[in-house]
């Protein structure tokens, strides 16, 4: 049971750690109703800055995660600009992005694939020496100080101004432009605060985990995906805004849970993603599924009335 539990404290925390990408995500795929494929790209991208700023420079492991946070806004800036500016369908700023972000990823870790961070000072290190807490523990608890705080900032960002501007262009652009706000800039903004979130959970991964590696955001946006609409399904009835970004969070520590349990069970990990696919596909199904059961029983109900 010993091994069960720690296995399930790990995921917990590594679903902390992801939930801050999963905020990201969020921020283009509920709010701006935009379908971001950058996510995957800047994750990585996150990870690796991270990784080469602390291998080959020894630089602080938190101002390590402030250049990945500035790597990640700037990727963010070019699919907004590629978007806004000339017009690209914004799934296909985000492909051409995340595509260039691979070999620039490759070049940041000097053309290593993977850069291990075994004897290097992390946050998460630190914290263990002070404390004297386990690896899980310490990723749980600054995880949940980090996402705790991001959330608060969103939730103040999108009560101001320039937010209420970046939830109007998800709920009506045309509208919105008729206001007299320039919509090009408030995706741009909305772009580059998302994958400034998901830069920044990269690089807590990469340092949890003790090395950065190339592929490390294949299926992040996946991830993030499924996440979302697990937090809903299971926080649905909570209407908030508020809600829904702490919602987004628990979403990701589900999905992880789920993940540690069949692995638990035996499953081979390499069916991962057929297991991701099948967790987004039932989240997305079940939910209309229950809706037309009622709508349909409602109608026969009403029927029966009549008659």
């Amino acid at each position: 049971m010993s091994g069960v539990a720690l296995a399930m404290l790990g995921a917990v925390s590594q679903g902390v750690l992801w939930g801050l990408m999963v905020l990201g995500v969020y921020i283009t795929y509920k709010i701006l109703d935009i379908a971001d494929l950058t996510v995957d790209g800047s994750f990585a991208l996150g990870g690796c800055v991270c990784a080469a700023m602390i291998a080959n420079k020894g630089m602080n492991p938190i101002l390590a995660i402030l250049i990945a946070l500035l790597a990640g806004l700037a990727a963010g800036a070019v699919t907004g600009f590629l978007h806004t500016v000339f017009d690209i369908p914004a799934i296909l700023s985000g492909i051409l992005t995340q595509i260039a972000l691979w070999s620039i990823n490759l070049r940041i870790m000097g053309g290593k694939s993977n850069v291990p961070l075994l004897k290097a000072q992390t946050i998460f290190s630190e914290v263990v020496k002070v404390t004297g807490l386990t690896q899980s523990q310490v990723s749980l608890i600054v995880g949940l100080i980090i996402a705790a705080l991001m959330i608060v900032f969103l939730y103040w960002l999108f009560g101001t101004e320039i937010g209420a501007a970046l939830r109007a262009t998800g709920n009506n652009e045309a509208m919105i432009r008729a206001l007299g706000v320039d919509t090009r800039k408030t995706k741009m903004i909305a772009l580059m605060l998302s994958n400034g979130l998901v830069a920044v959970s990269g690089a807590l991964v990469c340092q949890s985990q003790k090395f950065g590696d190339i592929n490390m955001g294949t299926g992040a946006i996946v991830i993030g995906l499924a996440s979302i609409v697990i937090g809903e399904v299971l926080l649905g009835r909570l209407r908030s805004f508020g809600s829904r970004l702490i919602s987004a969070v628990v979403g990701s520590v589900v999905y992880f849970l789920i993940r540690a349990i069949v692995l638990q069970l035996g499953m081979d990990a390499n069916d991962m993603k057929l297991l991701s696919a099948v967790i987004v596909a039932l989240a997305l199904c079940v939910p209309v599924a229950i809706n037309k059961w009622k709508i349909r029983s409602a109608y026969k109900e009403g029927g029966s009335d009549n008659a």
